[in-house]
Formats: C-alpha cells, sequence, structure tokens
C-alpha cells in the first residue's frame, strides 16, 4: 500500500488536491470492494467516487460525505443492512419467482394440473413414497413433457443471464449481452451447415456448441493480437479491440450463413425454427448434456464476483491493486461462453434474457456484481420459463418461437431503461 493509498488516521487532516482526493476515494472504494465490503469506511477519506459506488448498491456509506449527497439529491438516508441481508433479500425474493414459475409451468397445458396433482405425480416416481393414487396419464405428462421442458428453460435462462451479466462486467458495457463475441453467429452457421448437410437433428446441439465456442476462440486471438500494447505486454488485448473483433468475426460468419440459406432455400423453415429458439423438444437428456457445462460455468462466475467489482473501477486501477486483468477477462470470458454456447446448443439464439434480466436487476437491487451474478440466474431462470409458457399458450395448440416473446418483451423494456436516471447514468 502507498502513502497516497494509505487511510488518513482519526482527526488528521484529509489529502489536499484534486488528484489526492480521488486516489484517495478510488482506493477506498476499490479495497472495500476488494475485500467484500460494501460499506466504505467513514470519515475525511471517503471521497465522492467511495460514495457513489455505496449508493450504486442502493445503501449510502455513513458519515459526512454520504450525508451531505443525500441531502443534496433530496432522498433521506436509509439505515445500512449486513452484506448478507442485502445479498439474501434479493436472491429470496428470484428464489420464490422461480419457485413460482416453475408450479405455473408444469400446471399450465392442454391437460391443466393441480399443485396438489403436480405433487402426487412427482411423489410417485420416487423410490419410498406413501400410497398415493395418481392416473398414468398424469405422471407421464409431469415427468415426460413439462418438467424436462421447464427445468431445460430454467437453466438456459439462467445461463443466458449470468452470461449476461458477465460480459457486462468484464468489458464494462452495459449493453454487452452473451453473444457479444460471436455465439449466436458460430453456433448459426454450425446449425446451418447441419441441416444442408443432411445431418441428423442429433448432431445438431453439439455442432452448434463447437461453432459457438469455435466463434468465441477466434474472436479472443484477433482481439488479444490486435490490442497487444507493446509498453504494457501484460495488458494483453484491450476491452474494445476485444469486443471490435467480435463485431467482425460475428459478421463474417453470419455472412456465410445467409449465403447457406440462399443456395438451400429447402431448409430455411428448419433454421430459422432453431435460430428464433425453441424448446419444444426439450427432454432430460437435453437437460444432463448441459447441466455439466451450466454448474461449472455458473460456479467460476460467481467465485469471480468480487473481482468484477474491483474491475468496475477501471483497468488500471484494478492493476494497481494486484488484479490481473487479463488473466480475469479470459477467465470469465471462457466461463461465460461455455455455459451459454451448451444452452444455445439445446434451445437456439434466444436473444435479450442477457440484457433484460441483469438490467432489471440493477435497476431493483443495485449493481454491486456480489449480488448481480447469483441473482440474475435465478431471475434468468424464471424470465425464461414465463416467457415459454407465453410462448406455448399465446396461439394454443401452435407455439411461438420464444425467441419472439424475449424480443417483444426487450424493445419496451429498453424505452424503460432508457428513461431511468440510474441506467442513463451507467450507458453514460
Amino acid at each position: 500500500m502507498t502513502d497516497s493509498e494509505r487511510p488518513a488516521p482519526a482527526g488528521a487532516a484529509p489529502p489536499s488536491g484534486a488528484a489526492a482526493a480521488a486516489n484517495g476515494s478510488n482506493a477506498t472504494a476499490a479495497a472495500a470492494a476488494a475485500a467484500g465490503d460494501a460499506n466504505p469506511a467513514p470519515g475525511p477519506a471517503v471521497g465522492s467516487g467511495a460514495t457513489a459506488a455505496a449508493a450504486d448498491d442502493g445503501n449510502p456509506a455513513p458519515g459526512p460525505a454520504a450525508v451531505g449527497v443525500a441531502a443534496v439529491a433530496g432522498s433521506p438516508v436509509t439505515p445500512e443492512l449486513p452484506p448478507a441481508r442485502r445479498l439474501w433479500i434479493p436472491l429470496a425474493v428470484a428464489g420464490a419467482v422461480l419457485v413460482v414459475a416453475v408450479i405455473v409451468g408444469v400446471s399450465v397445458g392442454p391437460t391443466a394440473l393441480t399443485p396438489a396433482a403436480i405433487a402426487d405425480a412427482l411423489i410417485a416416481k420416487l423410490p419410498w413414497h406413501p400410497a398415493v393414487t395418481v392416473p398414468a396419464v398424469d405422471v407421464a405428462i409431469v415427468w415426460q413433457i413439462r418438467l424436462p421442458r421447464v427445468v431445460l428453460g430454467a437453466l438456459v435462462g439462467a445461463m443466458l443471464s449470468g452470461g449476461g451479466a458477465a460480459y457486462q462486467g468484464v468489458f464494462r458495457n452495459p449493453l454487452a449481452d452473451p453473444y457479444l463475441l460471436g455465439i449466436a453467429a458460430g453456433a448459426g452457421l454450425a446449425a446451418t451447415i447441419a441441416v444442408v448437410a443432411g445431418a441428423p437433428s442429433t448432431l445438431i446441439p453439439p455442432l452448434a456448441f463447437i461453432g459457438g465456442v469455435a466463434a468465441v476462440a477466434l474472436t479472443y486471438v484477433l482481439g488479444s493480437g490486435a490490442g497487444r500494447d507493446r509498453e504494457s505486454p501484460g495488458l494483453v488485448g484491450t476491452t474494445t479491440s476485444v469486443v471490435l473483433a467480435g463485431v467482425a468475426v460475428a459478421a463474417l460468419l453470419t455472412a456465410f450463413q445467409t449465403y447457406l440459406l440462399q443456395q438451400h432455400t429447402q431448409v430455411l423453415q428448419q433454421v430459422y425454427s432453431w435460430i428464433l429458439g425453441e424448446l419444444s423438444l426439450a427432454s432430460w437428456s437435453n437437460v444432463t448434456t448441459i447441466l455439466p457445462y451450466v454448474t461449472v460455468s455458473a460456479v467460476v462466475l460467481i467465485a469471480h464476483r468480487r473481482l468484477l467489482d474491483v474491475l468496475r473501477l477501471g483497468e488500471a486501477e484494478a492493476t494497481t491493486l494486484g488484479v490481473n486483468v487479463a488473466r480475469l477477462r479470459l477467465t470469465v470470458v471462457l466461463a461465460a461462453t461455455l455455459g451459454t454456447a451448451a444452452a444455445v446448443s439445446v434451445s437456439g439464439l434466444i436473444g435479450f434474457v442477457g440484457i433484460i434480466v441483469p438490467h432489471t436487476i440493477r435497476l431493483t437491487a443495485g449493481s454491486s456484481y456480489r449480488m448481480l451474478l447469483p441473482v440474475s440466474m435465478v431471475a434468468g431462470g424464471a424470465f425464461l420459463v414465463l416467457a415459454d409458457l407465453v410462448a406455448r399458450t399465446a396461439q394454443a395448440p401452435a407455439e411461438v418461437p420464444i425467441g419472439v416473446i424475449t424480443a417483444a418483451a426487450g424493445a419496451p423494456f429498453f424505452l424503460f431503461v432508457l428513461r431511468s436516471r440510474r441506467s442513463l447514468r451507467d450507458l453514460a
């Protein structure tokens, strides 16, 4: 710790000059984020940067600086909550919404089932259970048709939402989504090649997974090489260079896909049904296929959520605090890519989930990634389960592609986000 970063002793005068104030505020906020403490130390050393970070989490820091900011804004100073409580309250709310979404998703359909009938059907499959009388058709509907679809939708929604939040954190771009680096283009091109070549439908998911991962690998190699800084070789690949490489790779792969579709118009309907997203063919096999990838991805992302909070200060500040930015970026991108590619391989390209859900959590519960990542995953699962429910009931017995439902929800959501003061501050 340098002298400029060392907190001033009690009663000492704060550092003089704008530069000293900025250094003190950044160091205090960063140290709090790295230590997992959402409450910056009160006193003169707490500058505007630390106060803004605390206010962004919905809990202003105590002390004169926080009181002054609250008074100017005209909002009362709310009492501090313990960090664990700030995390568990939104997580519990999102979990309750997910439970309700699962129950409703399994209940609603051509054959309506009551929660009691669902519980009996679930109990009847246990190796030990009390004597229950359940029609065989109800057991088949719950276990073979609706429950795998709901579970798969929850896993896909959780991964898309968590991947979007992770991308937004690592690239410090509130408009980043899970498809930013070319996953959608790579998976779509691979799926199109499989359909055009007449490959069995069982090969489409693994090929889409390989295509998505290969596209992101190409993007990262190109972006890292283009953004290499000779004077600072440790910071390989700037955020801008990686994002621009993703745009270029996605455009190139989409052009190839468009050419293939133009040459083989007979497969347009099959390819577009996959591109727009669907869960109609969900099975327990799909669930077990993606579960390992989603689990590993979620664990890695949640394990790095504190470092993403430090990265919010900027790459230079995070580097001075000992964070290996290049390694952090590579780890988060790799984890989010593996999980997202696995989800896309069984569901198709479902858009807007990775933007809608994380922004909703930011607007309602705060921007700290310690809270944002886990809550976004739980809420994303609930969101996609409900979106799939609308997709299969809006025009029953026909189904609307789930990507159409999420896109229809995305446009008005963006209008709402643009009117929010907090979102305008994040987009600035």
